[in-house]
């Protein structure tokens, strides 16, 4: 790998101010809740709890679910399999941002920039094959 992308969890102090920077307004009202809804979508045994916040260093974002457990995953693909917790979070984010990218305008911009950055990221994960597979 020529550029090594790392992730960094993002403080309490800054979850909002980060996901500002990333997202505006639509972070609450839009983003976050539909990354929610892919999560549960993908896995039945995901039934909610804390997320944090990840800021990448090739500029991009993700969050994932603060849990110890494996999920066993199904996608609308075809795809099953098990994955982390950081993994599910991971897919979940590309599933939103990906669909959040048809908006036309600066925000639909943003969304498809937000998910090339975290794929990028996902492609170094220990997981890769696993999320390639879920979202392919």
């Amino acid at each position: 790998m020529d550029n090594i992308i790392t992730a960094a969890r993002v403080s309490e102090s800054q979850r909002m101010d980060v996901a500002d920077e990333h997202f505006g307004i639509r972070f609450p009202i839009t983003v976050e809740p539909m990354i929610y809804q892919f999560a549960t979508q993908l896995s039945s045994a995901y039934s909610g709890g804390y997320w944090h916040f990840y800021t990448l260093s090739n500029g991009g974002f993700y969050m994932a679910p603060d849990m110890a457990e494996t999920f066993e995953v199904i996608a609308d693909n075809g795809y099953q399999g098990s994955m982390s917790a950081e993994a599910l979070g991971i897919t979940a984010c590309l599933y939103a941002f990906s669909n959040l990218s048809f908006i036309n305008g600066q925000f639909g911009e943003k969304c498809a920039e937000r998910y090339h950055q975290l794929y990028e990221f996902a492609m170094q994960h220990p997981e890769a094959a696993a999320i390639r597979a879920a979202i392919d």
